[in-house]
């Protein structure tokens, strides 16, 4: 069965879509190894805790409790492959009980983001971490999210977005909203927490390995190679790249 005919099988917001997109994650080498080197960020951010609690939200569709065995897994839908079901505006942790937050493409899909970050708020040590990776406002990303992807990508949206469903609400830039274009805005309304580390990569990647609606346009060996020339290209990552990382600390 191929990897679109698979996709295409299930509506977004079908649990049974977020499964199959870990399938597909699992079994193309490429990307597989793509996600490595994404968790390998949230594996650097946790070893400043030692011995600390981690969490990462939408969980449903990658494998990262493979890679950091202590994470507690989430989502907002009931999947066999996740620890608890909550909705990331909504967490059911205490006061200062969590080292860090971990999130891959989640955050542009939370209805009320603010919600989600006075949550990360309460429920973060002092010093704690939240790390997510999502899509970047470059001028490629700009080009090709709007030109080949089905989610919205308006940097001229507001704070919320509709909740038509876990996967198909969304708004890819909402992280450039938050944490650049609104950035006073977030400091104002957020005082404990403080941007860190806003980081555009990743130009060709996830384009070229086929992601999870497409067939790979590259064979499995020449990941590495890709990898080297996006080093090579990195001073080119804010006109160019595809993701962005952002760290926020807590710290109040």
């Amino acid at each position: 069965m191929g990897f679109l005919r698979y996709q295409q099988q299930f509506h977004l917001d079908d649990p049974r879509a977020t499964l199959a997109h870990r399938e597909i994650i699992l079994r193309k080498p490429f990307l597989k190894r793509l996600y490595q080197d994404w968790y390998s960020v949230f594996q650097n951010v946790a070893s400043a805790f030692p011995g600390g609690k981690f969490l990462e939200i939408g969980s449903g569709g990658g494998f990262l409790k493979e890679m950091m065995p202590s994470v507690i897994t989430s989502d907002i839908l009931p999947l066999d492959c996740v620890e608890q079901v909550f909705s990331a505006e909504e967490m059911p942790f205490k006061e200062k009980e969590v080292s860090a937050i971990f999130m891959l493409n989640v955050f542009h899909h939370i209805p009320q983001p603010w919600k989600f970050l006075k949550e990360a708020q309460r429920v973060l040590v002092k010093g704690g971490k939240i790390a997510m990776i999502e899509p970047a406002n470059s001028v490629f990303s700009k080009f090709i999210y709007k030109t080949f992807h089905h989610e919205p990508f308006d940097v001229k949206g507001g704070w919320e977005i509709q909740s038509s469903g876990p996967l198909s609400g969304s708004n890819q830039a909402l992280p450039y909203i938050y944490f650049q274009r609104d950035r006073e805005k977030f400091e104002k309304e957020f005082p404990g927490l403080k941007i860190c580390n806003v980081k555009y990569h990743t130009p060709f990647r996830y384009l070229i390995s086929g992601g999870v609606s497409m067939k790979p346009l590259v064979p499995k060996w020449s990941f590495g190679f890709f990898t080297g020339l996006e080093k090579l290209i990195s001073p080119l990552s804010r006109a160019l790249g595809m993701f962005v990382t952002i760290e926020i600390e807590k710290t109040a």
